[in-house]
């Protein structure tokens, strides 16, 4: 039997019909970086006395399964992420390309079942009910661009043969930092050095008493879009914006033409008061910690649209 290797791991997944049911087929190859994805089992130490100083067996606790995994941003494949946490896309033909629009506030949302394989052993981990709960997206000026997805799972079964078949598969193209672009009501925002946004479900455990241990669902919140700019302090256009406590509409994206692009459309953020500590002879730095809510004239907090080649989500 050989050990198992990272470089061999191999995800699969699939969107289920019913929450919880693990689909026979319409699976696709994902590529990710990491995944901490599975159950878990928690011992409860015991509490009786009367039997002297040596401990008694713990208990078991109930089953999570809870867990991060980090893909790449790309040009095909994250339109499936972006659909578990924002739901089914509007598509249309636009310029020659495909345009999914990803809008936040969908009333009900997909879950899917996500296989994690390692052939060596062989070993499959196929955790069933996930739903997307929170999406961390990083904006540098250069490496590798990456989203941190929140997933959180009914539960796992560990199988010796994979359930996935053979899995459609999407060419890989990757979004590069040094393509990002964000705007401030439509014109670029300058002098920002960082930059990250976490768009959030707010799921809910629906905890509820059953035999195997596990959660009955994961239901939707409030939707919560936040994050941070971190800008040279060269004018004062973002204290500005924040003193006046009048929301503005920033984008967060990164285009490679026309026809291949992804873009985070925010509304109506909120900036507030930020300090520009001098903390040495370097240049002086502001970061502005925003929150969005919901745009009057298009009543929703997020719109991510992604242009490509794939016909549909």
């Amino acid at each position: 039997m050989a050990r198992a290797r990272g470089s061999n791991a191999i995800m699969a997944a699939a969107f289920e019909t019913t929450y919880g049911t693990r689909p026979t087929t319409g699976y696709m190859k994902l590529p990710f970086v990491s995944s901490n994805l599975g159950e878990e089992q928690n011992l409860i130490e015991s509490d009786l006395l009367g039997y002297g100083r040596e401990p008694l067996p713990p208990s078991r606790d109930v089953i999570n399964n809870d867990g991060d995994v980090v893909v790449p941003i790309d040009l095909r494949n994250f339109g499936q992420w972006l659909k578990l946490f924002m739901g089914a896309p509007a598509t249309a033909t636009v310029s020659g390309a495909q345009e999914h629009v990803f809008s936040s506030g969908a009333v009900s949302l997909p879950s899917m079942t996500v296989e994690v394989g390692l052939p060596e052993v062989p070993s499959y981990g196929k955790n069933f009910g996930v739903r997307g709960n929170t999406m961390r997206v990083q904006m540098a000026r250069s490496g590798l661009l990456t989203a941190t997805l929140g997933l959180m799972a009914q539960g796992e079964v560990k199988e010796t043969t994979s359930g996935a078949g053979t899995p459609t598969e999407a060419a890989i193209e990757r979004f590069s930092p040094f393509q990002g672009a964000i705007t401030r009501a439509g014109v670029a925002l300058a002098s920002v050095s960082s930059a990250d946004f976490t768009y959030s479900n707010q799921l809910e455990k629906v905890e509820v008493i059953r035999a195997d241990g596990r959660i009955e669902d994961a239901d939707p919140g409030m939707v919560a879009m936040t994050g941070s700019i971190t800008t040279r302090f060269a004018n004062t256009t973002l204290l500005d914006q924040a003193t006046s406590g009048a929301p503005v509409e920033l984008t967060f994206g990164w285009v490679t033409d026309a026809t291949r692009s992804l873009v985070f459309r925010v509304p109506a953020v909120y900036l507030p008061r930020a300090k520009t500590p001098v903390t040495g002879p370097s240049g002086v730095q502001a970061t502005f910690n925003w929150q969005a809510a919901k745009d009057s004239v298009s009543g929703k907090t997020v719109i991510a649209t992604l242009r490509n080649n794939v016909v549909t989500y």
